[in-house]
């Protein structure tokens, strides 16, 4: 965005930059003043015609007043502003024939200069500065000064380099500060971004957490103890109890898994976790809670990142869950693979499968979609496909060298 889009599309910058024109209209005031003074001296010298000296004035202050009020003129009418300036200079040159080279050297650099400051673009600062020439040269010709028109060329080309450096160098400090105004606006916009994403992925965190650890776990343990009413109520006390130590053992899990996600909460890590430990044992308390036997093939070789390891743990936790409480399957299979550079989770289940065009409809089911978010996050591919003889669920996550040690 250049400058001048800048300029129309933020008030602040307005503002900005209309007070940086308060602050320059200082020094050109005084120079303008000094511009009158030497003009109404030579004047005097050669003769003072009081009319004519009441109207340059008069002109004179009505040039002071425009500049003094530059900064309410809208930027799109600006153009008048100079238009006008232009012509009063040149009316009090015509008043003033005998200052008239003070006045357009001393005024018409100005001008350019301020042009510098108000459009900083390259086509409309030469069309002021050639508006101004034309006015020199014609008012230096109409006065009948040849002479002095080769002797002040000279003294006006080097008043305009001075004058126009000034202002480059005034208005380049002014568009700095505004640029580096504009990256701190800019900067903090980006951290107010930041901090509302990390807030964000913290709920998700939170929520996933929540789901596969407190929200799956109690389930379980629903189940099981919907087992041990059945047994008692068909008088199978042993089996009753053995379904007393499984959720025994669950709630302990739980209870586990939960201070494990506080501690996660607080330092986020999750480097200590043994993957295929951690698989095994998964499939092992499924088995005893459901008495379905699964067909694994646990074979990894390289060092997994930790939060390949947490979200691959918690999903394969979420599928087992899912055929638990859905499925209805008497065979599951798991398998977890190492190809180069990917690793590699399979699911699999002969039980009723269930309609995937549901996925995400139905308030409550948030564990396909807590696993859609885990693999997200881990940069991998989910794929489900589910038939009334089985789902088979295959996610493939690449690991990138060196993020495991």
């Amino acid at each position: 965005m250049n400058i001048l889009n800048m300029f129309k599309n933020d008030k602040n910058l307005q503002n900005e930059i209309n007070d940086e024109i308060i602050v320059a209209r200082f020094p050109v005031l005084l120079w303008v003043s000094l511009v009158y003074a030497a003009s109404v001296i030579l004047q005097v010298v050669y003769g003072l015609n009081w009319v004519n000296t009441l109207i340059f004035t008069l002109c004179y202050i009505v040039h002071l007043y425009l500049h003094w009020n530059l900064y309410k003129i809208p930027k799109t009418k600006v153009w008048i502003f100079f238009l006008v300036q232009g012509l009063l200079i040149l009316t009090c040159a015509l008043l003033m024939p005998y200052s008239s080279p003070a006045v357009l050297i001393g005024l018409l650099p100005v001008l350019i200069g301020q042009s510098i400051g108000i459009y900083y673009q390259k086509r409309k600062i030469t069309l002021v500065a050639l508006y101004c020439l034309v006015i020199f040269f014609y008012t230096m010709l109409y006065l009948g000064n040849q002479y002095d028109l080769y002797l002040m060329m000279p003294l006006f080309s080097l008043m305009l380099i001075l004058v126009v450096s000034y202002a480059s160098l005034f208005f380049q400090q002014v568009h700095a500060r505004i640029r580096t105004h504009t990256f701190l606006r800019d900067l903090e916009k980006a951290h107010k971004k930041v901090e509302e994403l990390t807030l964000a992925n913290e709920r998700q965190r939170l929520a996933r957490d929540l789901h596969d650890t407190l929200a799956q776990g109690v389930a379980g343990i629903i189940m099981q103890l919907e087992a041990v009413n059945a047994h008692l109520t068909n008088g199978n006390t042993s089996r009753s109890q053995e379904f007393l130590q499984i959720s025994m053992g669950q709630a302990r899990r739980i209870l586990a898994e939960a201070r494990l996600a506080i501690d996660n909460l607080r330092v986020k890590s999750a480097a200590n976790i043994e993957f295929e430990e951690s698989v095994g044992n998964e499939i092992r308390r499924f088995t005893l809670a459901t008495g379905i036997h699964i067909h694994s093939q646990i074979e990894i070789v390289s060092l997994l990142p930790g939060t390949i390891k947490e979200h691959s743990l918690q999903i394969i936790s979420e599928c087992l869950m899912n055929i638990t409480k859905h499925a209805k399957a008497d065979s599951v299979w798991v398998n977890v693979s190492e190809r180069p550079g990917i690793l590699h989770l399979e699911v699999r289940d002969n039980g009723a499968g269930f309609d995937t065009n549901l996925i995400g409809q139905k308030t409550g089911h948030y564990g396909i979609l807590g696993m859609q978010e885990r693999v997200r996050l881990i940069g991998g591919n989910l794929d489900i496909k589910s038939r009334p003889t089985g789902t088979h669920i295959q996610i493939e996550v690449p690991i990138h060298e060196g993020e495991g040690k």
